[in-house]
């Protein structure tokens, strides 16, 4: 099987020839692992690792800094840079409409807008990487707007202005469709998965009430998806944390594919997660990153791959991918026996 044909008869789920994987990295993780292997292509690594998808990319209006080594990007999310031995990694502060006492400082907030973003770069990539399932985006309609407000003010917000919630949420919205549109457009449909986020879970529970989800978060998801769909791609969609209670809502909004199904305890088990939910979506992530990845040894990761190849991916619906982005603290060896085991169904 092509890579491609790999990742979409996994995602309907059809038994392949080996599970399907992609690969998910900080800028200092790459950094690291490109050292180790001693070589800067990464295009060669993904190769040598069997990664079966690829990560299209436009460029970004450039960030700016707002002083005391705070920066802002596009969005109006501000952040400052924490240093590491293999590069920079951002940590996110309050965004830049924390301070907003007023709903005109919302509306008159410098907006975005689809223009900025140059979608020409797409044609290269989906003729760089024809063999490969495409992966395009990051829109995200309630996370990424919390980071601007600032996540305690979002909160409150939620109960005391819950128009100022709708207000950002819309914007993010109505910004991702055209992005996506101008993606179809600029890749005559080629795209096989769009990225859909906004984090719901904590360590050890949901952040919001099915209440909440159910008025803020989830009518801005229902419009992503139909959307997406309507372009001809699949659903990813990506919330950290214990997020259970949320995951037969998201079958009913349309969601295709759930990531990271982060290990959080064992209702977010692959085996509990595959037999309540595994006819009715496909799953992308699960390989441990807050312990495992870190701390464990190559034998202790190669396990954990098996367990997750053999439990999710029996009969298709599941992509091996790590449990978060790899972070810079990662060995290398860990990477690397993550995509060399053994990925039988």
């Amino acid at each position: 099987m092509t890579p491609r044909q790999r990742v979409l008869a996994a995602l309907d789920h059809r038994q392949t020839d080996r599970v399907p994987c992609d690969f998910w990295a900080e800028e200092p993780a790459w950094n690291r692992l490109l050292a180790h292997m001693g070589h800067e292509d990464r295009d060669r690594l993904l190769e040598e690792l069997r990664v079966d998808i690829r990560h299209l990319e436009v460029p970004e209006p450039p960030e700016r800094p707002v002083g005391g080594g705070v920066f802002q990007n596009f969005w109006g999310e501000r952040y400052v840079y924490k240093r590491t031995p293999w590069g920079p990694m951002r940590d996110d502060t309050k965004g830049a409409l924390a301070g907003a006492t007023e709903f005109r400082e919302l509306e008159s907030f410098d907006w975005p807008s689809p223009d900025q973003l140059d979608h020409s770069h797409l044609t290269e990539q989906c003729r760089r990487w024809e063999p490969y399932a495409l992966l395009y985006g990051f829109a995200d309609v309630w996370q990424r707007p919390a980071l601007v407000r600032g996540l305690a003010e979002m909160f409150v917000d939620m109960v005391e202005r819950p128009g100022w919630v709708h207000f950002l949420c819309r914007k993010f919205t109505d910004f991702y469709r055209e992005d996506y549109a101008r993606a179809a457009e600029a890749t005559a449909g080629r795209i096989d998965l769009y990225l859909l986020i906004s984090d719901l879970g904590s360590q050890s529970g949901p952040l919001i009430s099915l209440d909440m989800f159910r008025q803020f978060v989830a009518p801005y998801l229902k419009e992503m998806i139909d959307w997406i769909h309507a372009l001809g791609g699949k659903v990813l969609y990506h919330t950290c944390g214990s997020i259970r209670p949320f995951i037969p809502h998201l079958i009913e909004l349309g969601v295709d594919v759930l990531d990271p199904i982060q290990p959080t305890g064992p209702d977010m088990a692959p085996e509990e997660l595959k037999r309540e939910f595994g006819d009715r979506i496909s799953f992308h992530g699960g390989i441990d990153m807050q312990h495992l990845l870190t701390r464990g040894t190559p034998d202790d990761v190669r396990r954990q791959v098996q367990r997750y190849c053999r439990v999710l991916g029996r009969g298709g619906g599941y992509i091996l991918a790590p449990g978060h982005l790899f972070q810079p603290d990662v060995p290398p060896e860990n990477i690397s026996a993550m995509y060399e085991a053994d990925r039988s169904a």
